[in-house]
């Protein structure tokens, strides 16, 4: 079999459709810590920053990550040498994690939009797969004329499909100050977004079980209207189309091509759904009162929305 033949046991497309989020903006705004307080872990090594890799497409799993490169053959990833990915061969990076959140859609974690040392190709090559994104501004320089240039070039049938995140929120120390660029942002995006929430992402980290503080961090009202949104996303997608399935490639010749299973088994659509909200945790009930297996997790009272993250990364 060559490198470009179809493989039966492999895909890096989901058997079952899911609406998939590419969380995106300029550098240093609080993507990744979005990524880590939804996923409930840092994916990625530590010293890993952003301007190092290509997009990273998480979904839900325990396969082992993979690299997509330009021609859409597979490549096994050491997560350990993730810095060493050659950005200018690879379309995207495919991590897997159990995170409850994944059971309802994907993310992709973009590169920062306005990054000097790497072209624009590396993320537009990429964003037709999402259905949706949430895009992050620094509430302290908030949506430059930069972003606005990015954003408005976008396919326009995203724009109510997406949301604004005003990060770190909490720098602005009045609520005077807070009020006057929420307001500015609201009137300079109107029709461009479905929703503009200003959050500050460290707070919610930080929060654990303090509710008045998840709430007080903007972190409770972008939660329950993620949840919203994701399930608008899922009624309106189409089945998906027969995945063009390619063979792993070795990364080296005396190594066997590794196996990359099929992603996302297909969920029972036809059963209605609850949905408890946490960043860390989205447990999704079926109509006959079951909750859909997962690995077993620590005991404690569940709460409308919560997190109990630590040691994110902000990047």
């Amino acid at each position: 079999m060559t490198n470009t033949e179809q493989s039966p046991e492999s895909s890096t497309v989901n058997n079952s459709r899911k609406p998939v989020l590419a969380i995106m903006g300029e550098f240093s705004v609080g993507k990744s810590t979005l990524t880590n307080l939804l996923v409930g872990s840092d994916p990625l090594p530590v010293k890993v920053t952003a301007t190092q890799l290509p997009p990273v497409w998480i979904s839900y799993g325990d396969q082992e990550p993979f690299r997509e490169d330009l021609e859409g053959n597979i490549h096994p990833v050491d997560l350990g040498k993730i810095d060493e990915i050659p950005l200018e061969q690879t379309s995207v990076i495919r991590l897997f994690l159990k995170a409850d959140i994944l059971e309802m859609c994907d993310f992709i974690d973009m590169p920062g939009i306005s990054d000097p040392n790497m072209s624009s190709d590396v993320w537009q090559r990429v964003i037709h797969n999402a259905d949706g994104v949430l895009w992050c501004t620094h509430a302290t320089q908030a949506w430059r004329q930069s972003e606005a240039a990015v954003w408005k070039a976008m396919p326009h049938d995203l724009f109510s499909k997406s949301y604004l995140l005003i990060t770190r929120i909490d720098k602005l120390l009045t609520l005077k100050d807070r009020g006057r660029v929420e307001k500015r942002v609201r009137r300079e995006t109107q029709g461009l977004f479905a929703e503009v929430f200003p959050i500050s992402l460290t707070q919610a980290v930080a929060a654990t079980d303090d509710r008045e503080q998840w709430e007080q961090s903007g972190a409770e009202a972008f939660s329950l209207s993620l949840i919203d949104l994701l399930q608008k996303l899922n009624e309106s997608l189409e089945p998906p189309e027969t995945p063009n399935l390619r063979k792993p490639v070795a990364a080296d010749e005396s190594q066997e091509p590794q196996k990359i299973f099929q992603l996302n088994p297909k969920a029972n659509d036809e059963q209605p759904c609850q949905v408890a909200v946490s960043p860390a945790r989205v447990k999704v009930v079926s109509s006959a009162g079951t909750q859909t297996a997962r690995p077993p997790r620590h005991a404690r009272q569940p709460l409308t929305t919560e997190t109990n993250l630590a040691n994110v990364r902000d990047v």
